[in-house]
């Protein structure tokens, strides 16, 4: 049985992971509104790609809104990623992306993650660094059994983080996009990280 204790504040060197609250869902709003970080992403209804309105502020406001209601939930694990002020260029923290975990399948054991990372700030090893601080207390804290991800085989970035973290590369899978944005045929890789694999590249590391 899994610890379903939310999403507790966890720090790492550079950065801050906390659950999500209301002062900074515009700013991720509007990193995720830029087309490279929301290609890979975002995923709503097609009929929604032209409609202008409906990506507005305005309107999105109301389901940000519905994400941090739940946020504090001890069943649900995701995170706004602050970086620290001693990194930025302003001075003050500032909210730089997220990471997120979801259930993938009936087994709540097992887990699919997602990220994305303001551009203005990839390249930095930021994304490895969050993505690693989540899976590490999604298996330490919470005792998942299991991740069980992908990304598009293009988005090299986010592949690269797969591999830097120690999942295995477990096949490829062709398939519509269910992005927003994107029309047509995606290769997908496949990933996977188990408890065992999990600890025994720790120990590795040490």
């Amino acid at each position: 049985m899994i610890n379903l204790i939310g999403s507790q504040t966890i720090e790492t060197d550079r950065l801050i992971l906390r659950s999500s609250k209301m002062k900074e869902q515009k700013r991720l709003w509007e990193i995720l509104m830029v087309p490279e970080v929301n290609k890979w992403y975002l995923t709503s209804a097609k009929k929604y790609a032209n409609n202008l309105k409906h990506w507005t502020w305005e309107n999105q406001e109301k389901f940000y809104k519905a994400k941090v209601d739940n946020a504090d939930n001890n069943d649900i694990f995701g995170w706004s990623v602050f970086l620290k002020s001693e990194y930025t260029n302003s001075g003050n923290e500032e909210v730089i992306g997220q990471v997120t975990v979801q259930e993938n399948g009936s087994d709540i054991a097992i887990r699919d993650v997602g990220w994305y990372m303001d551009p203005i700030y990839q390249g930095k090893g930021y994304a490895t660094e969050a993505a690693k601080a989540m899976i590490d207390y999604m298996f330490k804290k919470v005792e998942i059994d299991k991740i069980s991800s992908g990304a598009v085989k293009d988005n090299i970035p986010s592949c690269k983080i797969f591999e830097k973290l120690g999942f295995t590369k477990i096949g490829e899978i062709e398939e519509d996009s269910p992005y927003t944005f994107y029309n047509g045929i995606l290769t997908f890789s496949k990933y996977e990280l188990t408890r065992e694999d999990f600890f025994k590249n720790e120990n590795n590391r040490i």
